[in-house]
Order: C-alpha cells, then structure tokens, then sequence
C-alpha cells in the first residue's frame, strides 16, 4: 500500500495530478494549487476496490487523517470527503465539529443536513483525541525527518512496542534515515535490548 510521494508535478487535469517520482508518474486526487513542474509531497490514502486501485492525495497529515475519519461516516465516500476538504482546512472542520456546528457543515458541497446529522455524531468522540487532544492545533506540513519518524512510529506500533521503546531507538538512530532504513534499525536496537 502507498502512504506517501514526493516528487514534481508532471501534468494537472482538475482535481487530478500525475506526480513524476524519479521517473515513475502517479496518478491522484488531490485538492491543491500546485503547478506543473512543482516539488510536492503527499500523504496517500491508496483505495482498492475489484476493477481499480485510487490513490487520494493530502498535503498534510491533519487533511489525511481527516480524510480517513471521514470515510467511517455512514454515507460519506471518498468523492464527497475530498469535495468537503477542499472547501474546508482541517482546523475549520475539527472546530465545526467540536462545536456541533450544523450550518457550517451544510454549506459544504454535497452536505445536506441529515449527512451534517450524521458526521457530527460519528465523528464527535473520534475528533476528540485528535492532534492529541488539541484539534485545531499545528495543522503544518510534516518535515520529512519527522514523516519518517511517524510511519516508522506506526510500523513498531503495530508489532506490538511501546512509544517508550520506539523513542528510546529512536534516539540512537543515525540522522536522514528512510522510513524503512529506521524502521530496521529500530528493530535491531529493541530486539539487541529487548531479550
């Protein structure tokens, strides 16, 4: 599964882009005001269904984790969370939200008042622990560096270890390392330390 490009944007068909990385051009939806030929990064929600594979493209990680909370709402599918995001920053939505802000949703393209309804009530409690804790928080682009601490951090997660452990690896880690590169070196030093 894809969770993140970086390259430069080769072509753009309205909501659609082809990002050129290092020769290889993906094709995804995102909401951006990019032009052909600019460096780019993104966070990717990769959907897989019988007859196609959709890549979903977010600047940041708040419109990425956005993005995924909206696709557990009844109703809600990834054509109508990209139309809403595009129309809303991550920090107006969470306060939207947090604030059962009904006439703020049904402004949205493709919102009316019972999807409104309904994304205030299944998303309340998930927004609550979002950016953590602090929703309308720090809503910049993640730094490479970090990028690749944070999907490093959810790999060992996932294996089982502790934020504790992952930070104490983390630490001794060399500078510049990819995702997969720290990810390895991690687990050498938890299982060098770990028994």
């Amino acid at each position: 599964m894809i969770g993140y490009l970086s390259g430069k944007v080769k072509f753009i068909f309205g909501d659609e882009i082809i990002l050129d990385v290092s020769g290889v051009g993906y094709r995804l939806f995102a909401n951006t005001d990019l032009e052909i030929g600019a460096a780019a990064e993104f966070f990717i929600h990769t959907a897989v269904k019988e007859d196609s594979i959709t890549l979903y493209g977010f600047k940041n990680r708040a419109e990425f984790e956005l993005f995924e909370m909206l696709l557990t709402v009844t109703g809600v599918g990834a054509k109508s969370a990209m139309a809403i995001l595009s129309k809303i920053s991550a920090a107006e939505f969470t306060a939207a939200v947090a604030n059962q802000d009904l006439a703020a949703l049904t402004k949205l393209p493709g919102v009316g008042k019972k999807s409104a309804q309904r994304i205030l009530l299944e998303l309340k409690d998930k927004l609550k622990d979002f950016s953590g804790g602090n929703i309308a928080q720090d809503f910049k682009p993640t730094s490479k560096k970090s990028l690749a601490q944070d999907e490093a951090a959810e790999a060992l997660t996932a294996l089982g270890y502790t934020a504790a452990e992952i930070a104490t690896a983390f630490k001794r880690a060399p500078k510049n390392l990819t995702t997969e590169q720290l990810i390895k070196f991690a687990l050498r030093e938890l299982n060098r330390f770990g028994g």
